[in-house]
């Protein structure tokens, strides 16, 4: 396939026959996979360097700038001298000095965004959004809403971003959406990758078992202490004996390791957590400090609730230490609620916990397992169900 003319076709000297480019994509699955991932490349930033063609050869960070500040994002120049996200601003601009720092505009980014969310409705209605600038896309003969196949459509959609909104994107197409996502993570930025069915088996093997979805920095550490370090090594073992290892997540485990993906491309996802956090303006090992701001974010917290309609079930605080270590907490109720008191009278019983003489420089609250708001919050003997607020 051309990805210039975005057809697929004859060469002619490993040339398009029709336009005469030499970039070009080449699988043996090319015309029968569905499922891609689509991921915009250094989002934020590329918006910006977009609307700001003086910084297009300039290294950019997208964060907060100050002491306290974080990267949100940063160019592939920046990425270049070793920035990257959720890094402190400290340490990028340690690394890479002479960049230039921009505040994020979500607002902007949320506009652009939707306009590259409507250019994938062309190709197809069935579009499951995982943040402003990543989604997966099923193109399956299903559901593709144009007559090509699903290759030269998401070539299509990547010359329409690049022409319409000014930015780029790399594109990942397999037969499922743990493979598509890999592929797309492949050839970044602005590129075209494809893992067939076929190739899966050996493809993966020789990867790191921390790039299966869901595999989290403590589950890795786990599997590699316990020898289990490439995904060759889950290859090795059964479907038993994952789940005897690691429970109910270990039959996702022997699916992933050997290719395979049965979560089906869900348009809407239905929401499991909302939360708020602030990065604080010092550390701190105080208990009371931090059960005083959490006041503030449960209500934030209580807010977001009562405007979706939704209750949360799970009461979840998240710190992170001064170097940097990330704690999560929760504890489960026995009813759903959206009332701010409940959430912080929970979070303060997590941070008496936790607040064990460590300095802290970021706290979240949030709830999970969410809810509809029907069940929240059930009359008590009295007859009250009241929401006052926290001090």
């Amino acid at each position: 396939m051309c990805r210039r003319c975005c057809q697929i076709g004859p060469l002619i000297e490993a040339v398009c026959a029709r336009c005469g480019a030499g970039r070009l994509l080449a699988h043996p699955e090319l015309e029968s996979l569905g499922i891609a991932h689509i991921d915009c490349d250094a989002f934020y930033a590329s918006v910006e360097k977009r609307d700001r063609p003086e910084l297009a050869h300039e290294p950019l960070i997208v964060g907060h700038a100050g002491a306290r500040g974080v990267v949100v994002t940063a160019c592939y120049i920046a990425r270049g001298f070793g920035v990257r996200s959720a890094m402190p601003m400290f340490q990028a601009l340690e690394r890479c000095p002479q960049a230039k720092v921009i505040q994020p505009d979500m607002a902007k980014y949320k506009r652009v965004s939707e306009q590259i969310r409507a250019i994938f409705r062309a190709a197809t209605d069935i579009i499951e959004p995982l943040s402003l600038d990543e989604a997966y896309l099923d193109l399956t003969d299903d559901y593709r809403t144009e007559a090509p196949p699903a290759a030269e459509a998401l070539a299509q959609i990547a010359a329409r971003v690049e022409r319409e909104v000014g930015i780029t994107v790399s594109i990942g197409l397999s037969c499922n959406k743990f493979l598509a996502k890999l592929a797309s993570e492949l050839d970044k930025p602005r590129g075209f990758s494809l893992i067939g069915q076929a190739e899966a088996r050996d493809f993966l093997a020789p990867l790191s078992v921390r790039k299966i979805h869901g595999v989290g920095a403590v589950t890795a550490r786990r599997m590699e202490e316990s020898g289990l370090r490439t995904i060759a090594d889950l290859q090795a073992m059964s479907s038993a004996a994952l789940a005897a290892r690691f429970g109910k997540f270990g039959h996702r485990l022997a699916l992933y390791a050997h290719g395979n993906d049965d979560r089906a491309v869900t348009p809407h996802q239905p929401l499991k957590s909302l939360s708020a956090e602030t990065t604080l303006a010092q550390d701190t090992a105080s208990a009371g400090e931090l059960r005083a701001i959490a006041g503030r974010l449960s209500e934030r917290v209580a807010e977001q609730l009562e405007r979706k309609g939704v209750a949360g079930r799970s009461i979840v605080l998240k710190l992170k230490t001064s170097d940097f270590r990330v704690l999560s907490r929760s504890r489960r109720l026995a009813h759903p609620t959206q009332r701010s008191d409940v959430i912080w009278q929970n979070v303060s019983a997590l941070i008496d916990k936790a607040a064990d003489g460590r300095s802290f420089r970021l706290i979240g609250v949030g709830v999970a397992e969410i809810e509809p708001a029907t069940a929240a919050d059930p009359i008590d003997l009295f007859g009250f169900s009241a929401h006052p607020r926290v001090p």
